[in-house]
């Protein structure tokens, strides 16, 4: 895949933030709700569909297995699906981009279809572990080619009938536990998922708001899920809450930037999804959930969020997954924090769009923090609410939260920090410059280097 010439961006802050802001619809629920409504028998309709690259991916993969899919001039989508064990043989390889999410569970899809597909990706993604989703759904009956290294381009070939499986996750990984849910789908019999630290659990709320025959048991402090295969789904109307994730950016920015007042609205809060909004509240962050309510199954508040004095944190690893992508935008909010932030148990943050934690300690020292590399996070020496230095630019290789996360700590810092390409922010959040601007954040041109 080319990739157009870098677009350099720096943001800076003249005064407090203000003002009331959406974000983007949730991004797992966005993938997912694309997917399952292509395997419905029926017209499905989508409202809030987060329209960045990697949902746009999911989007045309389904359409070249044969779910008619279309976005109406009033943003809502409508999907014609073809039913569990109806996926067509694609004439193409599906070309995935950035997103992880739709490679990992359309494997499992394609998994127990009669269907041999190709997965191809940008550079980043092609440089993914597969394996961990490659070994559950071989169980199954499924064929994988990988490239060397179990990455992309990666070939599948379906199997029918597949064997359905009991699988006990070796890390926590929802991606990893979707991906065989979604093979169970058209298993006969019954497929399990043992998950020993429960992960997001979009895909068991929406399979069974479409109909599948699934349940959750909670034994010994894990939690086994049930799948019952050859399933019908039947078509829904989901309305897609703002995702958790993006608004982390806006949220820690009201944080730092002294006198600053926001208010995110409609935020999903789902509590395998929330952990950033904990964490933040025990560092003395001024977050307050208003107008709780449920929309489609899932928890939904508007955020207030007031500038507030920070102090350093060590959190329960336990807490991991339900932030996993959050933590490069909190190692921002540590950086500015008074005292030190100690964060492990970070494993999983070295295989994702980038190393994590060995890119924001980079960044982040460039900037002038005081930033200690650990095997599994980081600890941090906060500067007490003092702005950082800033003006370094700083590498996002073709990571949208790093590129995003030093955006925001750019309005914390006394020179502005260019980030080296804005490039791959659209991969999930395609309205986050505008949206800085219109709380005040001004955002300047900056020349590639």
């Amino acid at each position: 895949m080319s990739h157009p010439p870098a677009s350099p961006l720096r943001l800076s802050a003249p005064g407090p933030l203000s003002g009331k802001v959406r974000v983007p619809g949730d991004k797992s629920i966005s993938h997912r709700s694309l997917m399952l409504s292509a395997l419905a028998v029926g017209e499905s309709r989508v409202e809030g569909l987060l329209e960045g690259e990697d949902v746009l991916a999911t989007a045309a993969a389904m359409r070249a297995m044969g779910a008619e899919i279309v976005r109406g001039e009033d943003g809502l989508w409508t999907i014609h699906g073809v039913g569990v064990g109806g996926l067509l043989q694609p004439e193409t390889a599906l070309e995935m981009g950035n997103s992880g999410t739709s490679t990992r569970l359309l494997m499992g899809l394609v998994a127990s279809h009669a269907v041999t597909a190709t997965f191809t990706g940008d550079a980043s993604l092609s440089k993914r572990p597969m394996g961990r989703v490659i070994e559950p759904l071989s169980k199954m009956g499924a064929e994988f080619t990988p490239s060397p290294g179990g990455r992309l381009p990666l070939m599948v070939r379906g199997i029918v009938p597949a064997v359905p499986i009991e699988y006990r996750l070796p890390v926590a990984s929802a991606q990893v536990k979707s991906a065989v849910l979604l093979a169970g789908l058209n298993a006969p019999g019954i497929t399990r998922v043992i998950e020993p630290v429960p992960t997001r659990d979009h895909s068991e709320r929406m399979l069974r708001g479409f109909g599948a025959e699934l349940t959750v048991e909670e034994v010994g402090g894990e939690r086994i899920i049930s799948i019952t295969g050859e399933a019908e789904l039947k078509p829904q109307h989901i309305v897609v809450p703002g995702d958790p994730s993006s608004a982390a950016f806006p949220v820690v920015a009201a944080l730092i930037v002294p006198g600053s007042e926001i208010v995110v609205e409609n935020v999903g809060l789902n509590p395998t999804r929330a952990g950033l909004y904990k964490v933040l509240r025990a560092m003395g962050g001024d977050v307050a959930f208003e107008n709780e309510r449920t929309v489609g199954g899932e928890p939904v508040a508007d955020l207030r969020v007031k500038a507030s004095s920070l102090k350093g944190i060590e959190p329960d690893p336990a807490i991991v997954p339900s932030m996993v992508d959050e933590f490069p935008i909190l190692f921002v909010a540590c950086a500015l924090a008074h005292g030190r932030s100690t964060l492990r148990g970070l494993e999983e943050l070295r295989v994702k769009e980038s190393d994590r934690i060995a890119v924001m300690a980079e960044g982040l020292r460039a900037i002038g923090a005081r930033v200690e590399e650990l095997e599994d996070g980081l600890i941090i020496e906060g500067t007490g609410g003092e702005l950082l230095a800033g003006g370094a630019t700083v590498a996002t290789h073709l990571d949208h939260r790093i590129a995003m996360s030093f955006a925001i700590a750019s309005l914390a810092c006394r020179k502005p920090v260019t980030v080296d390409d804005r490039a791959p922010i659209a991969t999930s959040f395609p309205i986050f410059v505008p949206m800085m601007e219109s709380l005040g954040a001004e955002s300047h041109e900056a020349v590639a280097a």
